[in-house]
């Protein structure tokens, strides 16, 4: 029998969360870290499937590391240039794209021999733009089952050069071709075809590149522009700052529920598109108070949203979850890039909202969501993924409470979800 988790109905939540490291900056900064000169140490890091898959593949790879007892400070010896391997192996990355996608772009540039694999999903997921990418750059890799989709086998040869590469499906492609580009032979210009999706992400890879010594330029998004010859440097210690995609939870309680809900990692300082959410939670009625690495939301009435959340995708899931609180029907625009995630996120976010009671329109690129009259209690189906399990815990702030499947998938990026959740919240 499947594995669940009873949430019984919230009254109230009110409280402080201090946010796990982000999982896109923990896996950026220890790929980077493990190509740059010098030590470095990682503090904040995120301890979850997706960072252990990292930090598995770098050891195979032959970096040498130290994680303190709790797992969330890094010592990392920098080799100061790319990958260069002496023998062929095998990476299994379960289905980390954080990982898979950087680490085949990092691999591609010396002379190697690398399988790089996943869980059944991951072998589902698209990588077919990033290696047309790669081989516009001399790079050899072959596909060893479907075409277009892990596993994948890089045999390296990347120089760099004028390539041009789809943006339309996943902001990952573009950032992996960005960390390797510097240890490049020649100079890189990259050239985006299509509406790059998911941009802040991008603002993450730069802002860390900078971080490590290396600087890039780019055309509003539409051209890069990356020297060759480059080495990342160590900048000694680097704070990894809390995760403003798991914060989204908190404060959609608290717009939810509240009360006031204090998230500490994040802030107006923070280089993560996803704390845009709270400024969407403002838009539909919630208070917001910000600070440099805080954001408190406290409730007030919701009211209903039609926007375009390209920009925000794992927060936008978030939105759809606070729009059942508010008043009138919600739509949300331009999400094509949830059918490319962990699970395909606008089929399953339709049919299990569908379940409590929500009035679900699913179009290619949009979910549109009216409140249900009153709240169905419901076993929800996760997909094996962490997002959808967070999502639907916020049911349990109605009156009907949730029974989520499969609770561990939370693992892959925030083990301690559910109590933490609950210990800012008061039950019936």
């Amino acid at each position: 029998m499947e594995e669940s988790l009873s949430l019984k109905p919230i009254s109230y939540v009110n409280g402080t969360v201090y946010l796990p490291g982000s999982k896109s900056i923990s896996n950026r900064a220890l790929l980077i870290s493990a190509m740059a000169k010098g030590v470095t140490i990682l503090e904040n890091l995120l301890d979850s499937h997706d960072t252990q898959y990292m930090l598995l593949a770098l050891k195979k790879i032959g970096i040498n590391y130290s994680l303190s007892n709790d797992k969330h400070t890094c010592h990392i010896e920098g080799i100061g240039k790319p990958f260069h391997l002496s023998k062929e192996i095998s990476l299994f990355l379960g289905n980390a794209g954080t990982a898979i996608r950087p680490l085949l772009a990092a691999l591609s540039l010396k002379s190697n021999n690398v399988i790089l694999s996943g869980d059944d999903r991951m072998h589902e997921r698209p990588i077919k733009h990033l290696i047309n990418a790669l081989r516009q750059g001399g790079a050899i890799i072959n596909y060893n089952k479907n075409i277009g989709y892990p596993p994948v086998y890089t045999k390296g040869g990347f120089i760099g050069g004028n390539i041009f590469l789809n943006g339309s499906i996943s902001s990952q492609f573009l950032t992996s071709l960005l960390i390797s580009a510097p240890l490049a032979i020649k100079d890189t210009t990259i050239f985006i075809k299509g509406c790059l999706v998911s941009k802040p992400y991008i603002d993450i890879t730069i802002h860390l590149m900078q971080s490590f010594g290396i600087y890039i330029t780019h055309d509003n998004y539409s051209v890069f522009y990356i020297k060759g010859h480059q080495q990342y440097q160590s900048p000694g210690n680097y704070w990894i700052e809390g995760d403003a995609s798991s914060a989204s939870y908190f404060l959609a309680a608290a717009a939810i529920k509240g009360g006031s809900v204090k998230v500490i990692g994040v802030g107006k300082k923070s280089i993560q598109g996803d704390i845009q959410f709270a400024n969407i939670l403002q838009k539909m009625g919630a208070l917001i108070k910000w600070n440099n690495h805080s954001i408190t939301c406290t409730r007030n009435n919701l009211y209903s949203i039609n926007l375009d959340l390209n920009h925000i995708p794992d927060t936008a899931m978030t939105v759809a979850m606070v729009a059942l609180f508010a008043k009138g029907t919600s739509i949300i625009r331009n999400i094509y890039n949830w059918r490319v995630k962990e699970t395909d996120r606008l089929s399953a976010m339709a049919i299990e909202l569908r379940k409590i009671g929500a009035i679900i329109k699913e179009g290619k690129d949009f979910l549109s969501i009216t409140p249900p009259i009153s709240f169905h209690y419901a076993d929800i189906k996760t997909y094996n993924d962490h997002r959808m399990a967070m999502c639907f815990s916020l049911i349990s702030l109605s009156t009907s409470g949730i029974n989520i499947l499969n609770p561990k998938c939370i693992n892959k990026t925030f083990p301690y979800y559910f109590q933490d959740f609950l210990s800012i919240s008061t039950m019936n």
